[in-house]
């Protein structure tokens, strides 16, 4: 089959096509004959030789989520049979034209979606949901920050939010501020050079429930500032920087969490439970129209570098999405 794999670490020259052994499936596992994938700051993280698969494969090929058809499965599974139209995270090899999944992690893909489409659900949605919901316990009339607004996890996190009744209040680029609004965003903000905190403790002085952050960096202090009383702060990534000053003082004040969270090196049993819980209560929500995928681009697997090369210049709104 043919795969993107790192030659080595370091820039998206890093990348390339090349042909590897299909892999087969075990007895619980289903074999997905994959028609897309797409791309995540963690794709970009591992290229660079920070953040590596946990599973240790080699060759090493990147890529945590994918939709595409059931190709064969393994003795035990039951759940699928060959034709079935998937989608679904891994913890890497998504960059393939095929990959094998424990058969419970996997989702149906919506009969109105194509393949393509279905590739930007798995990652940030479940990204979203998972932080949101699950841990940061977010509920209808409650509030929600999320930064970075216009990326693959805030526009899932805008459109959850707005779906379960929650108002949400987004920071973003100026440029990118009309999707955030069309997508049912409550507040917007713009990032800098404008001042992001203070204009939302004006919109809502008494701090917000639950603040989803994939920043990081100076942002720590102003998510310490801005969230409610009792409230959480889930970090999902560090796109600023993993080390900053903070003032810990206010972790007091607030009586808050600040949870640290990731889905890729949880254990199978964990991202089972998740992805079964997510079928149920939010896959629904893609049927009836609540949610919809937002992708920004489309590119070949060819075209791989390009596609890091646009999401290492932060140019996209939404997700980034890569035929197989």
């Amino acid at each position: 089959m043919r795969a993107v794999v790192l030659t080595r670490h370091g820039g998206p020259e890093v990348l390339a096509v090349v042909d590897t052994p299909e892999p087969v499936p075990g007895p619980d596992e289903v074999l997905v004959a994959v028609a897309a994938t797409a791309l995540n700051r963690a794709d970009v993280l591992q290229r660079m030789g920070l953040y590596p698969d946990p599973r240790g494969r080699t060759p090493e090929i990147p890529g945590l989520e994918f939709a595409g058809t059931v190709a064969a499965v393994g003795e035990r599974v039951t759940m699928w049979g060959p034709g079935d139209r998937v989608m679904g995270i891994e913890a890497g090899g998504a960059y393939a034209e095929r990959l094998t999944v424990h058969e419970r992690q996997l989702l149906r893909v919506p009969d109105h979606l194509d393949l393509v489409e279905a590739a930007a659900i798995p990652e940030v949605f479940l990204t979203a949901w998972d932080a949101l919901v699950v841990q940061g316990g977010l509920t209808s009339g409650r509030w929600a920050l999320v930064h970075a607004g216009a990326s693959g996890v805030g526009t899932a996190a805008i459109q959850i939010a707005t779906a379960i009744g929650a108002r949400i209040a987004v920071t973003c680029s100026a440029g990118k501020a009309g999707l955030c609004h069309e997508l049912g965003a409550t507040l917007v903000l713009e990032r800098s050079p404008h001042d992001w905190l203070a204009d939302a403790m004006a919109e809502v002085p008494s701090g917000f429930d639950v603040v989803l952050d994939v920043v990081g960096g100076e942002e720590v202090d102003r998510n310490l500032t801005a969230v409610a009383q009792r409230g959480a702060v889930v970090q999902v990534g560090l796109m600023g920087g993993g080390r900053t000053e903070v003032n810990v003082g206010l972790l007091l004040a607030r009586r808050c969490r600040w949870i640290g969270t990731t889905l890729r090196a949880r254990p199978l049993e964990e991202k089972v439970a998740l992805t079964r819980r997510f079928a149920a209560e939010m896959l629904p929500l893609f049927d009836d129209g609540r949610l919809r995928p937002v992708i920004d681009s489309r590119y070949t697997l060819d075209d791989i570098a390009e596609a890091h090369r646009r999401m290492e210049a932060n140019a996209n709104a939404g997700k980034i999405v890569v035929t197989i």
